[in-house]
């Protein structure tokens, strides 16, 4: 498979400070409400209309992700809080094997985390910002093939200019 050499633009844009930002968003940073991605995990596993998972990987991939998101909701909520601390120490079980004891689990999981939800969002939490990261510079791939042109052509060069013996 070969790639272009035309660089390729994604489905955002690069905003005035370097960073690409979706379509539509501007240059504002904007997150998404962490709360609101929870519930809809959540609605995932108790909403009416959802099927139950089908195999195990579909409730070991399901637990991950509300565990994903109590640890999120964890950072913002009152540390005092008992569904914090409820939230916290169901996540930290295993899966239990067998359908039905692995689909109580997932269903008690869920609960957990909507009382989670209530309570973040009934103290009116602002999101911890985190600490930025230093991010390296990321060549573009014709920079990378440029090089790698100009290394293999002073290999040819010095090649060539070796006497032969």
């Amino acid at each position: 498979m070969r790639l272009s050499l035309v660089v390729r633009r994604e489905a955002g844009h690069r905003d005035g400070r370097g960073r690409r930002g979706h379509v539509g968003v501007g240059s504002a940073d904007v997150q998404r409400d962490q709360a609101v991605a929870a519930a809809e995990t959540v609605e995932l596993v108790l909403g009416e209309d959802s099927p139950l998972p089908e195999s195990a990987s579909d409730v070991e991939q399901l637990a991950l992700r509300l565990r994903g998101h109590i640890s999120q909701l964890g950072f913002v909520a009152p540390p005092e809080s008992s569904a914090l601390r409820g939230a916290q120490l169901l996540g930290s079980a295993s899966v239990p094997d067998g359908y039905m004891p692995s689909r109580v689990y997932l269903v008690k999981l869920a609960e957990a985390t909507q009382a989670l939800i209530a309570v973040v969002q009934a103290h009116g939490f602002t999101p911890v910002r985190q600490p930025r990261r230093r991010r390296w510079w990321k060549p573009r791939i014709n920079v990378l093939r440029g090089s790698v042109f100009a290394v293999a052509f002073a290999c040819l060069v010095l090649a060539a200019s070796v006497p032969r013996a």
